[in-house]
């Protein structure tokens, strides 16, 4: 965990607002969190540290807790402040860290707030950065890309009665951050709503989010803004990123990979090389290159039960056989061998035939040792970082390998696609599912070549 920046007060009025101030930088960065947070704990989630780490690596960032929410003065339900006094909050901050103009970055209803303060104080605003902005969360005449009130009462009811709660929790994060249902984020979720805010003032800020219609006011906004969205995100309309952006003269909008609302869960990576590419007009990534390649994933087949036939010393030279074999196969087809997983490989080609033949050489190769492979090849772009690489196009193909059976080399459409000449031949093996991975893909089976 990195070491938390030290916590303090801006007074508004007789409420105390409290934020951190870290980083390095001649920018300053005002960050504005979603419905909860606390200062606190952000830094427990190594997903969120790195995120905000990175930010901090270019800007002198400012972060806040809302009042009542977090590490700032608790409310009652019923005093909880209209927008515009969450505006002098944010101003009241930069003034106490000794800010007189800043990029403002806001995320999920943080991002409302952001957008708020950039249309009503250009003059403390130089830039604007969103993630995830909903302008209108409630659906109204000529606005469907919303939850209808029916939808909001259903999910403040369940709220209401199960904040804080394991239970509540798990659906929670299943819900809005489907690509981040470990138990380790989930325990770190459910201690974030315990000491975030009570079942009660959590939902009356929800409520005062619902009610929020900032659509009139986007027109007014005149910096330079950035709007990120992740289209695929199950809670929000993959339209609703591009209708902001053609609203604010001169917007740009970036769309990145990724089911999480939060930005703080997922490629965290990418939100903060964005923000930094329009914040200072460079890119400073770990070294990040994006390629368009082919993964092709391996797996060994009944490798329990081998195991137990031969015994742990003939196993542990069996695998390293495969090792060796999987090495120089890769090696002679052109690829790049990534990473093992004790029974299974990873590897990369910058063409799709040669990885499938690859494939299909290391299938018959471990055959005489007695293994069994199933294998799995899609063609997208990855992200290269160092002797890693990720991305949506590594995880389709890890979901593709799943789906072989032993023996097979199954591969997507685009895979199959761009083979044209190159002799290979496939059979159709139907469309299927990918868990974590939306729409149907349709796989075919690499049968000679």
């Amino acid at each position: 965990m990195t070491d938390r920046p030290d916590v303090c007060y801006a007074h508004n009025g007789e409420v105390a607002i409290a934020y951190q101030v870290f980083g390095q930088g001649s920018i300053n960065l005002v960050c504005v969190p979603g419905f909860i947070s606390n200062l606190y704990w952000n830094w427990e989630l190594p997903e969120f540290s790195r995120m905000l780490t990175g930010l901090g690596s270019f800007a002198r960032v400012v972060i806040l807790d809302r009042r009542g929410v977090g590490l700032s003065d608790r409310l009652s339900p019923k005093h909880l402040p209209p927008l515009e006094v969450v505006m002098d909050d944010i101003i009241t901050v930069m003034d106490d860290a000794g800010i007189e103009r800043a990029a403002v970055f806001g995320w999920q209803s943080g991002a409302t707030h952001a957008a708020l303060l950039a249309a009503a104080y250009p003059d403390r605003v130089a830039q604007l950065v969103t993630f995830a902005l909903d302008p209108c969360p409630l659906q109204k005449p000529g606005w469907t890309q919303a939850w209808s009130r029916g939808e909001w009462e259903s999910y403040l009811s369940e709220l209401r009665r199960g904040w804080g709660t394991r239970d509540w929790v798990r659906q929670h994060v299943a819900e809005f951050a489907p690509g981040a249902t470990s138990l380790r984020i989930q325990n770190w979720a459910l201690a974030l709503f315990q000491l975030s805010a009570n079942p009660a003032t959590a939902e009356a800020v929800e409520r005062l989010d619902m009610e929020t219609d900032i659509r009139a006011v986007l027109p007014s906004i005149h910096v330079p803004t950035l709007v990120l969205h992740r289209p695929q995100a199950s809670t929000m309309s993959p339209e609703i990123a591009p209708f902001v952006a053609a609203q604010i003269s001169g917007a740009t909008v970036i769309a990145l990979a990724g089911r999480d609302d939060p930005p703080y869960m997922g490629d965290v990576d990418a939100i903060v090389e964005e923000v930094e590419a329009f914040l200072t007009g460079e890119r400073h990534g770990p070294g990040l290159d994006r390629i368009l390649s082919t993964v092709l994933f391996t797996d060994i087949v009944g490798s329990t039960q081998r195991l137990a036939e031969v015994g742990d010393a003939r196993w542990a030279d069996l695998l390293a056989r495969h090792d060796d074999l999987a090495r120089r196969e890769i090696e002679r087809h052109r690829g790049r061998y990534i990473d093992s997983a004790g029974d299974g490989l990873l590897a990369s080609f910058d063409g799709p035939a040669r990885a499938v033949r690859c494939a299909q050489a290391l299938g018959a190769a471990l055959g005489d040792l007695g293994l069994g492979i199933r294998a799995g090849c899609h063609t997208g772009e990855i992200e290269l970082a160092g002797d890693r690489v990720r991305g949506l196009a590594v995880h389709i193909g890890a979901r593709v390998g799943a789906l072989a059976r032993a023996g097979e080399v199954l591969v997507s459409s685009t895979v199959k696609d761009l083979t044209v000449g190159s002799g290979l031949v496939f059979e159709d093996a139907g469309e299927h599912e990918l868990k974590g991975v939306p729409d149907r893909w349709h796989l075919y089976r690499a049968v000679a070549g």
